[in-house]
């Protein structure tokens, strides 16, 4: 059996700021410093001796997270970019309301994917997955049994459906929508073959 757990970076500067995220390197509010904490407590009760691997996106938000679960595990931190929230290019860091007024709605039909939101340098869903999916398979082929990825919600949705096998280009109507600081708990079946999903967004030791 393999355990992969996948975390959402709990409560971040440009939450509290109001701030669009995506590229714009925030990072962990007091409170989500404590939040990692709580989640480390989780995933340590979940985990207990095993040897564990953390695999993490390289921003600050995220390898803070990562860093406390890591600590906890006696192992180090494996940093990807790929892991990366999808960029929002010059709305990054900016207001919400910035890009409220400028994004360009995504359509019901037609290739949802390749749909640019607007702003100058932002990626298309169809560039996140072409990063994400190849992270996750690379992650998969070390010998490790249990992992634990930190990442972002939008690309933590998509890390799920590659779990599950979904074809990169059958994503564009799929998603989970994630809380920040939420763990999923997923789970390779030798037996059956098949890959699980025991746990999807687990949130209530967020209560701090």
């Amino acid at each position: 059996m393999r355990y992969l757990y996948l975390v959402t970076h709990p409560e971040a500067q440009h939450h509290v700021d109001g701030l669009v995220g995506g590229w714009y390197d925030s990072a962990l509010t007091r409170r989500g410093h404590q939040q990692a904490e709580r989640i480390a407590d989780v995933l340590q009760a979940k985990i207990g001796a095993n040897p564990v691997e953390v695999h993490s996106s390289d921003l600050r938000r995220t390898t803070q997270t990562a860093e406390t679960i890591a600590a906890r595990f006696d192992t180090k931190v494996h940093l990807d970019p790929r892991l990366r929230e999808r960029t929002n290019g010059d709305a990054d860091g900016r207001p919400q309301s910035w890009l409220t007024e400028r994004r360009i709605p995504l359509p019901e039909y037609g290739d949802r994917l390749a749909h640019h939101d607007g702003p100058e340098g932002a990626e298309t869903r169809l560039h996140l997955v072409e990063r994400l999916y190849p992270a996750l398979e690379e992650i998969l082929s070390r010998e490790s049994e249990t992992q634990i990825i930190v990442s972002h919600g939008n690309a933590t949705s998509y890390l799920i459906s590659a779990w599950l096998g979904i074809p990169m280009l059958n994503t564009d109507r799929g998603f989970f929508p994630l809380t920040s600081g939420g763990i999923t708990t997923l789970r390779r079946n030798d037996t059956h073959y098949s890959n699980q999903v025991l746990a999807l967004n687990e949130t209530d030791h967020l209560d701090v």
